[in-house]
Parts: structure tokens; sequence; C-alpha cells
């Protein structure tokens, strides 16, 4: 397994290096598949936030699901060590999951609750709801930074490739990445949607009413 490990905004050090081949090597116990972990470390320089100004994100990349978790933290061994129990937390879900499905279990497609300005927030972060900036990312896997008119706002926007999947394997990939929501297409609809957690092990999916024909057309007009 390949560790792939990277600075933004700041320098790593073979001595972390090390250190993150060492606490990540654990990860081959649950996903044996994987083939690369990326780790990205960044530091923010504002004062303000010292309490998080070390950010860890961490990505495992093998032939199923992208599993990925961050964290931030005063110092980058200490977010490391919440970034790496968040994904031990994850592949742990996605497989308890997994073996509730098997035994019958059903999910709750309607919703009871969910922040609006959160999913918004999720959906811009995704490139799914336009925003002031016309500056989006156009290469998958890599961010655009852009900042919002006259406003002090700065929008990070990252581009993924998306294949049209059924509702269980979103649920089952939200779970892997620990995001509280999943913006996938419905392979029996074609329908963009969004999976939400809800509470215990249900869940909940938002439906666009929007075919991929009439895009098309307006796009063509």
């Amino acid at each position: 397994m390949e560790f792939v490990v990277k600075g933004r905004n700041t320098e790593v050090s073979d001595k972390f290096r090390a250190h993150v081949q060492e606490k990540l090597a654990k990860i081959e116990l649950f996903a044996p598949r994987a083939q690369r972990v990326d780790v990205e470390v960044t530091h923010e320089s504002n004062p303000a936030q010292a309490e998080i100004s070390e950010k860890i994100e961490i990505t495992v990349r093998d032939k199923g699901p992208v599993v990925r978790a961050e964290a931030a933290a005063s110092d980058r061994y200490g977010a490391l060590d919440l970034a790496t129990q968040k994904l031990v937390e994850q592949l742990r879900r996605a497989h308890e999951r997994q073996k509730s499905h098997h035994k019958g279990g059903k999910w709750e497609h309607e919703p009871e609750h969910l922040d609006i300005e959160a999913l918004l927030h999720s959906l811009k972060q995704e490139g799914q709801v336009e925003t002031e900036e016309k500056t989006i990312p156009t290469e998958p896997g890599k961010a655009v930074e852009t900042q919002l008119g006259d406003s002090p706002v700065t929008l990070r926007q990252k581009l993924y490739e998306a294949e049209p999947m059924t509702v269980d394997q979103a649920l089952y990939e939200m779970e892997l990445v620990g995001h509280p929501f999943y913006l996938f297409i419905d392979s029996e609809t074609l329908q963009p949607c969004a999976a939400y957690r809800r509470h215990g092990w249900t869940y909940g999916i938002i439906r666009l009413d929007a075919k991929t024909s009439d895009f098309g057309e307006s796009v063509a007009s």
C-alpha cells in the first residue's frame, strides 16, 4: 500500500511522514484492497484559529469506493489521531450497515428534519448549485477556490466524477466518506439525489424532479 503525504501552505518533515505511515499501517486490516492512501496536511496561519490550525485529510483509494476522513487540531499529530479515529469509525459503520442490509433491513426515505443551509453548502461544494462566482473546477479531483463578490466569503469547489448508482450503494459510500450528505444520480430514475443521515440507522433521500433530456434541450437552445 502506497502512502502519499503532501502539505498545503506548509512543509511536511520526513519525521512526520514516517509517523503517518506507522499510524495508518493498520488501515490495511480494515481495507485490505486499499492501494493508496493520500494524506494532505493544511496549516491555517490565522491566530484566531490556533486551536484548529492544523488540518489532516486522509483519503483511502482502492478498487471500490473512496474512503475519506478529516480533522483539525492545534497540532498535526493530534489532528492525525482524530482523523484516523474517524476513518476507522466510518469503515466500521459501513461494515455494520452492510450486515444490517443483508439481514433484510430497510431504509427510511421520507425526510424528517434537514438543515437546509447545510445541504445548500454541501451542494455548492459538489458544484451542483450555481454561485455568484463563475469560475468552477473543470478537472476531476482538482479544487478551485474563489471569492464570492466583494464579500469575505471564500468558496472551495471540487469536481468529482459520477456514475449512476443505486440508493443502497449511495448510502454505503456516504458511510465510507463520513459525510452527513451524499450527492448521486439514481441509476433507476436518473434523478439527481441527495442522501442524508437522520438518526440511528435511518436515512433520507431528497430527489430533484429534473430529467437529463430537459437539461440537454435547455443547453442546446
